[in-house]
């Protein structure tokens, strides 16, 4: 007979199996997570008409399947700045998620390793660049804040460095922290800090608050050294906003561009003259971003800017897209559109945040199965035979 302790876990574990769309993972993800918790992951700046506009950007294109095409065994891989992965796809730097599940970075890591695609880890992980190297590997890309303090924005680009990181991710859309309103209602900050404001349901969410009181509030490892006091209780992107240079230009990318010998990729183009303005800089890719909503509200969904900004690029850049990834079929669409892959965060995020590593690989596992589908369905055997001649006027 099981005892009561092990009754109860086996209670609190979700069925996974059961979770058939990233949706269902994000149901999950809210049932287990305190709602300050959940918030800070699901939402976005002021009025989120940018966070729902680059979904509805994905669901308005609509495709031309073709028919009596073999497709008996599609080939779902891609090469991503000219290495082959399994999928057209990449793990989204999704920052402070620590404050959901302790190592969940690190699961991420891992999921993505075993999927054979890259993982981007974030500036503000609650795992360190080394950590993520040591206990993970695979394909690693390290996304940089670019940080006032320039001499510690330094120390980060040569410890992704001598970690063996493949890419640096510049995120360039920072200038300022959006504003959050529901992270302000909520009190919430990174680190978290319990509130009564913040924690009146925590005691009914005993899955996180068990791993909270074993282990404690995790921390931003990457940034110890940097941050010289503790936040107080503001939304976490205030937080980091103090610490951003928002003098950075286009002059001061040249000695990024000299400091890091690897590939070289900006996070938060929309603009076709910024696509090509990071060609003649010497960047080897971009992301068309709008930091999933989280900024600027009312900006432009990343799949309406993705067109203009692939044609800007040519063949100089690695192109990707973020933002509205929610389903296997995107993938199929951002191809088609001009992207050479996408970058999904939330996904993988929701996964782990409901059932740790097993969550996360369930939500590669989703995305991959629905990927292949929409291949078949729509005539392609091969991920290079994905045009614009598949999406409809």
């Amino acid at each position: 007979m099981l005892a009561p302790r092990a009754i109860g876990t086996l209670c609190a574990m979700p069925n996974l199996a059961r979770a058939h769309n990233i949706e269902d993972l994000r149901r999950l993800a809210r049932a287990r997570l305190p709602r300050s918790v959940f918030d800070f992951f699901d939402g976005g700046a002021e009025d989120e008409t940018t966070l729902r506009g680059n979904r509805a950007a994905f669901e308005r294109v609509r495709l031309l399947p073709r028919v009596l095409v073999d497709v008996h065994a599609v080939d779902t891989g891609a090469e991503l700045f000219g290495i082959r992965a399994n999928l057209p796809m990449a793990i989204a730097p999704t920052g402070a998620i620590g404050a959901g599940r302790h190592d969940a970075d690190l699961m991420i890591a891992r999921a993505a390793r075993a999927a054979g695609i890259p993982y981007s880890l974030a500036t503000p992980a609650t795992n360190s660049i080394e950590e993520i190297a040591e206990q993970a590997g695979g394909r690693l890309w390290f996304q940089l804040y670019l940080l006032k303090n320039r001499e510690f924005r330094n120390r980060l680009v040569g410890r992704a460095k001598a970690a063996g990181y493949e890419a640096l991710l510049v995120t360039v859309d920072l200038t300022t922290g959006g504003k959050r309103e529901r992270d302000l209602r909520n009190d919430f900050a990174a680190p978290f800090v319990p509130t009564w404001r913040n924690s009146r349901d925590v005691l009914f969410k005993t899955s996180w608050l068990a791993g909270m009181a074993t282990r404690g509030v995790p921390q931003m490892k990457n940034l110890i050294g940097m941050l010289q006091k503790p936040p107080r209780l503001t939304d976490v992107a205030a937080s980091v906003g103090r610490e951003l240079d928002a003098s950075f230009s286009w002059d001061d990318l040249k000695s990024l561009r000299d400091a890091w010998p690897r590939r070289l990729v900006l996070k938060g183009i929309v603009h076709p003259a910024d696509a090509e303005r990071a060609a003649a800089a010497g960047c080897d890719g971009i992301v068309v971003s709008n930091h999933g909503g989280r900024q600027l509200d009312g900006a432009i969904a990343t799949a309406d800017a993705l067109p203009a900004v692939a044609r800007a690029a040519g063949s100089k850049l690695t192109v990707l897209i973020d933002g509205g990834v929610r389903r296997g079929v995107d993938l199929l669409k951002a191809r088609a559109l001009g992207a050479h892959g996408v970058l999904t965060g939330r996904a993988t995020l929701f996964g782990a945040m409901a059932g740790g590593e097993a969550g996360a690989t369930r939500a590669i596992e989703i995305l991959a199965g629905e990927y292949q589908r929409a291949m078949m369905l729509c005539g392609v055997a091969r991920t290079a035979d994905i045009t614009a001649d598949l999406l409809a006027p």
